[in-house]
């Protein structure tokens, strides 16, 4: 019933068709309080049933109304769930949204429009979703650390969480270097979420080295982790299916814990899985593994204050089991001054 506006509003959607599974979507209306970024990121939205009537006390408005002033194309259809089993069987694939039938243009016509719209792979957008200008998210009470967050799509409840632990964060844009991420003097430097393809990412994995040959310590998260792992040597593949929602399984290698997690990506890490590795930075390892289909989802080095995972710890809306990753970047930042 809720958490739809967080997804319609993640920057990691950009260019991509969301379909939802729950049957009823819009109950509780919109409000300016639960936005990740600020617009509405997917380019298309479908819904089995959109409710009628939003009711909830913090509610400022519906979902139709938001779609319809952002420009934002939805659609009702029954078969949402066949839809979903339709994905599964063949994967994440290009779709339209399409209004008129055929007497607005043959279905051909439309087919053909949805085969050239550009692919996943090879596709750079993080720098089209994120801020054009620095700015700074206070700590919240006593100020801690700095940190330095390159924003590749960042939601905003990201930098709370940090704030919330006495970090003063400073969002810098996609373009950043390693010069403008060092000239902050930063306890710590973040790597968010984005959309695209982390193969495209050069500029990015350029200012990362920067960061790990100062030494700084580094978490990253979704687009991040990929981007870690590129730094590292390794690198990514597009995934069939993906991973989306809120109930993904994954188990910290170290102690054999298991998180029910928040996901949306399409890309990850190929790393090796049977023990620690080298890079140009020291030992590193896969420090968990999605326990669906074993895909990498995390990292760290051995022998140096960064790690990464590929999930959303922040989880607007979702489970909260992973947020001591804030903690545990906030003691990595500790024990490095």
């Amino acid at each position: 019933m809720t958490g739809y506006q967080e997804t319609l509003t993640d920057p990691s959607y950009a260019r991509q068709i969301v379909a939802m599974t729950a049957p009823h979507i819009g109950n509780t209306g919109v409000n300016a309080e639960d936005p990740e970024s600020a617009r509405i990121q997917v380019a298309g939205y479908v819904v089995r049933e959109p409710a009628r009537v939003a009711s909830n006390w913090r509610a400022t408005g519906s979902l139709g109304a938001a779609l319809r002033e952002q420009g934002v194309v939805g659609i009702a259809i029954p078969g949402t769930r066949a839809l979903t089993r339709h994905l599964r069987d063949r994967g994440a694939m290009r779709a339209g949204v399409f209004s008129g039938g055929a007497a607005a243009a043959p279905v051909d016509e439309l087919v053909a429009r949805v085969q050239d719209s550009p692919r996943m792979e090879g596709s750079a957008l993080a720098e089209e979703v994120s801020t054009r200008e620095a700015y700074v998210v206070p700590a919240i009470g006593e100020k801690r650390y700095t940190v330095a967050a390159v924003d590749l799509g960042i939601k905003g409840m990201t930098p709370h969480r940090l704030a919330e632990r006495g970090c003063e964060v400073h969002v810098l844009p996609a373009t950043a270097t390693t010069g403008d991420i060092l000239a902050v003097d930063p306890d710590g430097v973040f790597f968010s979420n984005g959309p695209g393809d982390p193969a495209t990412a050069d500029a990015q994995v350029a200012a990362l080295r920067g960061v790990l040959d100062a030494g700084r310590p580094f978490f990253g998260i979704c687009f991040g982790n990929q981007i870690f792992g590129r730094a590292l040597g390794l690198g990514t593949y597009k995934l069939r299916f993906g991973h989306r929602g809120i109930n993904q399984p994954v188990q910290d290698r170290r102690t054999g814990k298991v998180e029910v997690s928040a996901h949306n990506h399409g890309f990850a890490v190929d790393a090796p899985t049977d023990g620690p590795f080298d890079t140009p930075y020291g030992r590193a390892e896969v420090s968990h593994v999605n326990l669906n289909d074993g895909c990498v989802e995390g990292l760290r080095l051995l022998d140096r204050p960064a790690f990464s995972v590929q999930y959303h710890p922040e989880a607007a809306a979702g489970p909260h089991d992973a947020t001591g990753l804030f903690d545990q970047f906030c003691e990595t930042m500790e024990a490095s001054q």
